[in-house]
């Protein structure tokens, strides 16, 4: 089983994000990073059936050379390959990265054969546009279902390689589940095939002492990759207003029953 996951080095959740002056970027001066969260349920997934049936996984990102601190991050919890596509840390839009990563997994498939399955976060955390993971598959001509919670395998598609180990033919099928309000829709995929990953599909492993270790002995390859800006443009960022809150202390002991009963009025319960 070839697992490709294609993760992308975002803000750190709950950050408070500041605006450069032009509107145009988010000031980074003061901000931690850290893997989108749902590609990081994206690589556990991916980890967890490798675990199951054999094989390996490569996780990919486009972004600054300091994007190579995702990679690590996902070899520590037993991803085997980093790819970096290097760029000068602007921002691009959903049809230019969908072509650089197109353009990536061909070259990678060209070189080690076909990935079984491409796991795409359901969106960014940052720019949340839900297109590339859509893009790249259509571009490649493969099935893909976004809002994904749920994965599972036909055991009667795997077979083994010379090796011993468990692989996933092409042809074999999948099953995908998509949460929806009181149940699931189930889709039947023929693999190769792409998924976006939800998150809540799994909970994501802390790195081991030793994973972190092994981290940093990946080996991350860098591939030159560029394409033309889309037809898609940045007009400007905008952060709202913030809103103040303000604690009222209502009294204390018996002396504040009074007020207690005024608000419990004023919401409806009594």
């Amino acid at each position: 089983m070839r697992i490709l996951c294609c993760v992308k080095r975002v803000p750190a959740p709950g950050a408070k994000i500041n605006v450069t002056d032009d509107g145009l970027s988010v000031d980074a001066a003061h901000l931690g990073f850290t893997t989108s969260p749902h590609e990081e349920c994206a690589v556990e997934e991916a980890v967890q059936i490798t675990e199951r049936l054999g094989g390996e996984v490569t996780v990919l990102t486009i972004g600054v050379n300091d994007a190579e601190e995702q990679l690590r991050y996902a070899a520590s919890v037993g991803a085997h390959h980093g790819v970096l596509i290097p760029t000068d840390g602007s921002p691009w839009d959903p049809q230019r990265t969908a072509k650089v990563i197109t353009a990536a997994v061909e070259a990678l498939e060209a070189e080690g054969g076909v990935f079984d399955l491409i796991l795409f976060g359901n969106e960014s955390a940052d720019s949340g546009g839900f297109q590339v993971g859509v893009r790249v598959s259509h571009a490649l001509g493969r099935a893909i279902v976004n809002g994904i919670k749920g994965i599972d395998f036909d055991d009667d598609g795997s077979d083994s390689d010379d090796n011993g180990t468990d692989a996933t033919s092409a042809g074999a099928k999948i099953k995908a589940k998509r949460e929806i309000d009181g149940g699931f829709e189930v889709y039947e995929l023929t693999l190769p095939a792409a998924l976006g990953v939800k998150e809540g599909i799994n909970l994501p492993r802390y790195p081991t002492m030793r994973g972190r270790l092994d981290s940093r002995k990946l080996e991350v390859r860098t591939m030159e990759l560029d394409a033309d800006a889309g037809a898609q443009g940045l007009v400007r960022l905008h952060r709202p207003a913030e809103k103040a809150s303000e604690t009222v202390i209502l009294g204390e002991g018996p002396d504040a029953a009074a007020a207690v009963v005024d608000v419990l009025e004023e919401l409806g319960v009594m």
